[in-house]
């Protein structure tokens, strides 16, 4: 699948196009998420999978091992694998604003909760 036609991708533009100073760029040659120029999600190369940054991603993991995962090239990171066929989009979202917000500086944070109070 060509990861610039994933039908993910659009889905995943609006979820963070709220999210204050998001910037979309190549990162290994597939679309990805920057907050501050640090990366917080990215499409695989197979267009089906997301790269996402998380504090929690044991308890995700043992929630639901099919839809959320890592491979040992990420034992020592704080990403984890989403299945896109398989998460709820709910759930997508959740983790997509709470990837941005542990990736985000202070002053984005601040700006962020005084506008979705």
């Amino acid at each position: 699948m060509d990861v610039f036609y994933s039908p993910y991708l659009n889905f995943l533009r609006q979820t963070v196009e709220h999210l204050p100073a998001v910037t979309e760029k190549l990162c290994f040659e597939t679309p990805a998420f920057y907050v501050n120029d640090k990366l917080f999600a990215r499409i695989r190369e197979d267009g089906e999978t997301l790269v996402i940054n998380t504090e929690e991603r044991d308890k995700w993991i043992e929630e639901d091992p099919d839809t959320f995962y890592i491979t040992d090239h990420y034992l020592k990171s704080k990403y984890m694998l989403i299945s896109l066929s398989s998460v709820k989009q709910v759930t997508l979202k959740e983790l997509l604003t709470r990837a941005w917000k542990n990736r985000a500086p202070k002053k984005l944070l601040k700006l962020f909760e005084e506008n979705n109070e």
